[in-house]
């Protein structure tokens, strides 16, 4: 199963209603016990999709009627996370273990499965104009950047699997951002990313807590409340920050004209 989400303007997310900005940037219900299943977006046409294997073993789809192609990645790139227990995902016959929070870049032309009783993997893909290797990313092998502070609430831990260095790849960037103990905020003060597309997927909360997400353009923006294994489409013209009632993590793909990670514009709080 997939959905299909079309470009949207700046001005029709500051007059739209909640059920409008739910319909159009936020996706849910990706994660069903034996299925996987898909949202692409016109936004720098990304795929994010969920798979969650169960007792079986699920591939990839082609979703032909959307992507047009006779496989998923034959003219695509693929990142995928594990955010459930341990399991693993089959590349051209190599099999990759990945256990909570571990990453897996996927080259141009790979056919692909995923298999785990426990595990749930979430997955984005993106156009490539090339071929790189596939290459496992660990959790714990990824060094943290560690950003914000206590103070401000919003000290949070940055792993950057694939971002434009030491891993190489066409336009694809993704990685995970662990929100400290004690804190709230994620990405804020927030930014814009005027030539990629950003998508969040919020993971690890627990069944009663929220994020508030807000999104817009600055000095209009509007708010969207996600629960856990949902994620949000972020358009070139929209800040993408929030907050959460209990302690969480969250997933970051980007893709775009440009995948320089610097290549970003900050926006002050007086603007909001």
């Amino acid at each position: 199963m997939i959905q299909v989400r079309y470009s949207t303007s700046p001005t029709s997310a500051e007059t739209a209603t909640t059920a409008d900005l739910r319909e159009n940037f936020l996706v849910g219900d990706l994660f069903a016990s034996g299925e996987v299943r898909g949202t692409y977006t016109h936004d720098d046409r990304m795929v994010v999709g969920g798979a969650v294997p169960g007792t079986g073993q699920l591939g990839l789809p082609a979703w032909t009627e959307v992507l047009g192609t006779e496989t998923h990645l034959e003219r695509r790139e693929l990142g995928v996370i594990n955010v459930g227990a341990a399991g693993h995902v089959v590349v051209d016959g190599e099999k990759f273990e990945l256990d909570h929070l571990d990453g897996l870049y996927v080259s141009r032309g790979s056919e692909v499965s995923f298999v785990g009783a426990e595990a749930a993997f979430y997955f984005v893909s993106a156009t490539a104009h090339a071929t790189y290797p596939t290459q496992a990313l660990r959790h714990t092998e990824v060094a943290p950047v560690a950003l914000g502070s206590a103070e401000a609430a919003n000290e949070r831990n940055l792993f950057r699997y694939a971002w434009g260095q030491d891993l190489q790849t066409s336009v694809l960037q993704f990685g995970v951002t662990v929100v400290a103990g004690g804190s709230v905020w994620n990405t804020f003060p927030p930014h814009l990313h005027d030539r990629r597309t950003e998508i969040y997927c919020y993971v690890d909360l627990d069944e009663q807590d929220r994020v508030f997400h807000l999104m817009g353009r600055p000095g209009e923006t509007r708010h969207l409340v996600l629960r856990n294994r949902e994620a949000v489409i972020s358009p070139p013209w929209s800040i993408h920050s929030g907050a959460g009632t209990g302690s969480y993590a969250f997933i970051w793909a980007m893709a775009g004209e440009n995948n320089a990670y610097t290549d970003l514009s900050p926006v002050a709080l007086e603007d909001l």
